[in-house]
């Protein structure tokens, strides 16, 4: 399928980068946007580019994950070819504040802190839980078994709850 066909296809595409690494970039496409179709077209075009690896999509999630060679000026490439077949990027929040968003974008460079200061070790889906936990164990040990303020018990819920969701979460991620 070529250029001029694609085009035709398609309407611009809002999209934006959620991830960037080297070898390896992430976008996410806007809800109005997350057919099959489209997303399938866009996954067999950029497949056929000579410095592209590999390409996974998500239609769930609005994904699609780009592996390519990590050379300079791959990246470049890719996105003027994205922008010949009409992807556009721009904020493709789905009715979230700003403040909600300043939030978020705040808590995922903190987990990319403590990965990168890890070495993928441990991130804030394991500290989160096990912090609960460690508080959990602090007040059965001071205040035993009394139901006070926040009984131990609700905090190892919390933590227990915690754990299951994020690292469920995680493996649909991609």
């Amino acid at each position: 399928m070529d250029q001029a066909n694609l085009n035709t296809l398609f309407h611009p595409i809002a999209t934006k980068i959620v991830s960037d690494t080297p070898g390896r970039l992430r976008l996410r496409i806007a809800p109005e946007n997350r057919q099959a179709e489209k997303m399938q077209h866009i996954a067999n075009f950029l497949t056929a580019q000579p410095r592209i690896t590999q390409v996974r999509t998500n239609i769930n999630h609005g994904s699609i994950l780009i592996r390519h060679d990590g050379q300079n000026g791959t990246l470049a490439e890719i996105l003027a070819t994205l922008g010949d077949i009409g992807i556009i990027f721009a904020d493709i929040t789905q009715g979230k504040t700003e403040a909600a968003m300043g939030i978020s974008n705040a808590v995922i460079d903190l987990n990319q802190r403590v990965e990168h200061a890890t070495d993928g070790t441990v991130d804030l889906r394991f500290l989160f839980p096990f912090g609960l936990g460690i508080l959990a164990m602090r007040q059965l040990i001071v205040k035993g078994m009394q139901l006070e303020v926040i009984p131990w018990y609700v905090l190892a819920w919390y933590a227990f709850d915690s754990f299951v969701k994020l690292h469920t979460f995680n493996q649909t991620q991609e």
